[in-house]
């Protein structure tokens, strides 16, 4: 049985908040947990120096075959990172890459799922990279998208938003929390309340309550304001809590801009209730 939690979704689709509410939860401090020391119990898969172990070179010169025989000897030394579960986040679609699942089944416990309207990941994300929307919109789209690939991150593969999400989401079982991102802003107490007791515990309420509250994104955001954020890229043309909101599509995006996401993504979108049946 393995003990990796993954903490999983398309980037800028909650992921870091869930984070954040884990720590809050499990610390259960009076003050909000640091953004800056979200490695304390939750780590990720595609930091280069994971793979270094097992392989010295810069993690660019890491060729798709090769990374694919690295990523489960480093997923089984992620195993060793806690005597219980460990969890850990990543952006890789649930997929196989040159014969090898990117999400190895041996280490694996469960894992806790986000999606987000597309339209609205459209918006974050692009602020995020620094590039057009338009340019977000044919990635958003394109199967072989991949994010890192540099000396800090190996290469992530993330694909389509659809593809993504579907690789995660066409098999439900007991093994595995889908959440709506809008779900947990609507109504976060049933929402986080349904993390943990996918962990095994009954929620308490108080608990729940101050964990909820020192990860809301007024709390993320005032802590990046202040001390900035250790894992928002050097390169990004935006604070990483930006906004948070759910619905920003609605005055960010163009009629023609809004139609094409709604037909390159149709299918996922009505699973998800983002578009009508």
């Amino acid at each position: 049985m393995g003990k990796l939690v993954w903490l999983a979704a398309y980037p800028k689709s909650g992921n870091t908040w869930l984070r954040a509410f884990i720590h809050n939860y499990l610390a259960d401090d009076a003050a909000p947990y640091d953004i800056n020391r979200l490695t304390d119990l939750t780590t990720g898969e595609s930091g280069a120096a994971l793979y270094h172990r097992h392989d010295p070179r810069p993690a660019r010169a890491y060729r798709a075959a090769e990374l694919a025989l690295l990523r489960p000897l480093v997923h089984r030394d992620l195993m060793g990172a806690d005597a219980a579960r460990v969890f850990v986040k990543t952006h890789n679609a649930a997929i196989v890459s040159h014969g090898v699942p990117l999400i190895t089944p041996e280490v694996t416990d469960r894992a806790i799922y986000l999606v987000r309207d597309p339209r609205d990941v459209v918006v974050s994300y692009a602020a995020h990279l620094g590039i057009t929307l338009d340019a977000m919109i044919a990635l958003l789209a394109d199967d072989r998208a991949v994010s890192g690939g540099d000396d800090r991150k190996v290469l992530e593969f993330i694909g389509s938003w659809s593809r993504h999400v579907a690789s995660w989401t066409a098999n439900p079982n007991p093994t595995l929390l889908v959440l709506r991102y809008e779900d947990l802003l609507d109504d976060p107490v049933d929402g986080f309340g349904d993390v943990v007791r996918f962990l095994g515990a009954t929620p308490d309420a108080a608990r729940l309550e101050r964990a909820i509250a020192a990860s809301g994104f007024a709390t993320l955001a005032a802590q990046e304001q202040a001390r900035g954020f250790a894992e928002r890229p050097a390169s990004a043309a935006a604070a990483f809590f930006r906004s948070g909101t759910a619905g920003q599509w609605r005055t960010a995006l163009s009629p023609a801009q809004r139609r094409r996401i709604e037909r390159d993504h149709a299918v996922q979108m009505r699973r998800f209730r983002y578009r009508d049946q």
